[in-house]
C-alpha cells in the first residue's frame, strides 16, 4: 500500500481561534520503505500520525491511501481501513491488563468477525513473529517492558497490516530494551512490511531508511539517511 499527502493542512478550533497543527504538509512514502518522522513536541507530528493511521482527517488538502482518498470515506470505512490496513504500536502498550498474551493479540480479529480457528492460527502465528510462543498465556503484568511492547507489535502485525504504525515505540523503555524492539521492526521490515516511525529521539530515527523532520506544521526537510549522514 502506497500514501500520498498533498498539501495536507490540519486546523483545531481552540476557544474559537483556528490553530495550526500542519501547514500544507506534502510527501508520499512507497511500499515497504523504512521511514522515521521525526520533530520537538507541538511540532505537528503527533497530528500527522494520526492523519496517516486514520484516525483524523485533514481540515484541507488531500491524503490518499493506494490513490483512494481518505477525506471522503465513512466513520466506518475509516474503522476498517484503521483495523484491516494498518498495524499500530504505541509507546504505552495499550494492552488489557486482565487478558492473556493469546487474547491481547486476537482482538483485532474479533472486530474483524473472523472464525475461532482462523483467528487461533494468525494470533499464534504474530506472536511467534515477535519471539514470545513461550508467553503466550501470561498476563502483561507478569511481563517486562520490552515483552509487553512485543505483544503489541504482535496485535498490531495480527491482520497482517500493509503498513506498521508505531509512537514513540521505544519511548517507555530503558536503552538496551529499546535496542531491541528496534531489531524487531528492522526485521519486519526486511520482511516486506513498510514501517513508519515517529519519534524524537535520533538513535531511533537511524534505524530508518528515510528521514523527514516536521516543525511548526510544515516539512522541515526529508532526506535519506545516507544524504542525513
Amino acid at each position: 500500500m502506497t500514501l500520498e499527502l498533498r498539501s495536507v493542512e490540519k486546523i483545531y478550533d481552540m476557544n474559537s481561534v483556528g490553530v495550526h497543527a500542519l501547514r500544507g504538509v506534502s510527501f508520499g512514502i512507497a511500499r515497504n520503505e523504512y521511514v522515521a518522522i521525526m520533530g520537538p513536541s507541538g511540532s505537528g507530528k503527533s497530528t500527522l500520525m494520526n492523519i496517516i493511521g486514520c484516525l483524523d482527517v485533514p481540515t484541507s488538502g488531500t491524503y490518499l491511501l493506494d490513490g483512494a482518498d481518505v477525506g471522503g470515506f465513512s466513520e466506518d470505512r475509516l474503522a476498517e481501513i484503521r483495523n484491516e490496513k494498518i498495524g499500530f504500536v504505541f509507546q504505552t502498550f495499550n494492552l488489557l491488563a486482565r487478558s492473556d498474551v493469546f487474547h491481547n493479540v486476537e482482538l483485532p480479529l474479533i472486530y474483524a468477525g473472523m472464525r475461532p480457528a482462523q483467528r487461533r492460527r494468525l494470533a499464534e502465528e504474530a506472536i511467534s513473529r515477535v519471539g514470545l510462543a513461550d508467553r503466550m498465556t501470561h498476563r502483561p503484568n507478569e511481563l517486562s517492558g520490552g515483552q509487553r511492547q512485543r505483544v503489541a507489535i504482535a496485535r498490531a502485525l495480527v491482520n497482517k497490516p500493509s503498513i506498521l504504525l508505531a509512537d514513540e515505540p521505544t519511548g517507555n523503555l530503558d536503552s538496551n530494551t529499546g535496542a531491541e524492539i528496534m531489531e524487531v521492526f528492522d526485521t519486519l521490515h526486511s520482511e516486506g512490511n513498510t514501517v513508519i516511525l515517529v519519534t524524537h529521539e535520533d538513535h531511533v530515527a537511524r534505524h530508518a531508511q528515510r528521514e523527514i523532520r516536521i516543525f511548526d506544521g510544515l516539512i522541515a526537510s526529508d532526506m535519506l539517511q545516507s544524504e542525513a549522514a
